[in-house]
Formats: structure tokens, sequence, C-alpha cells
């Protein structure tokens, strides 16, 4: 593959990082106003576990995608070393 796709991967995924960090934001967010106008014990309980499984969750995505952005930056510099053999 090229340069420039390489380039345009890492852009994208980078990208990808930032929306799924927004995301995990706004899930807290929301669910930190579950939790605050729940009204019995059970469902504020209820809200704590979905909200942490929820930001797991995005946390593990976020880190499979800076895994894939460390493979595109590998495969970026490998493409450059083949292009300057040539």
């Amino acid at each position: 593959m090229s340069v420039e796709y390489y380039r345009k991967k890492l852009i994208d995924l980078r990208k990808e990082v930032a929306d799924e960090r927004e995301a995990k934001k706004r899930d807290n967010e929301r669910y930190a106003g579950y939790i605050k106008n729940a009204t019995s014990t059970s469902s504020k309980a209820s809200y704590r576990k979905q909200k942490i499984e929820h930001a797991a969750s995005h946390d593990r995505h976020i880190e499979n995608l800076k895994r894939q952005i460390e493979s595109a930056k590998e495969s970026l510099a490998r493409e450059r070393e083949r292009a300057k053999r040539k």
C-alpha cells in the first residue's frame, strides 16, 4: 500500500479516538444524570454499574484504536523505507 494510504489511515484513526473520547464523556454525563435523578437505591446501583461498564467499553475501544495507530505508524515507516530503496 502507499504512504498516502497510511497517512490517511492515521488521520482517520486519530479522529476516531477523539470521537470515542467524546462519546465516553457524553455517556458519563448521561449516566451521572440518571444516577442523580434515580429514586430508588437499587436503580442508582444499577445505573452506577452500567456507567462503569460503558466507560470500560469505551476505554477498550480507545486502546484498540491506539494499537491500530501504532500498527499504521510501523507500516508507514516500512513503506517509506521501501520507497527509499527504489
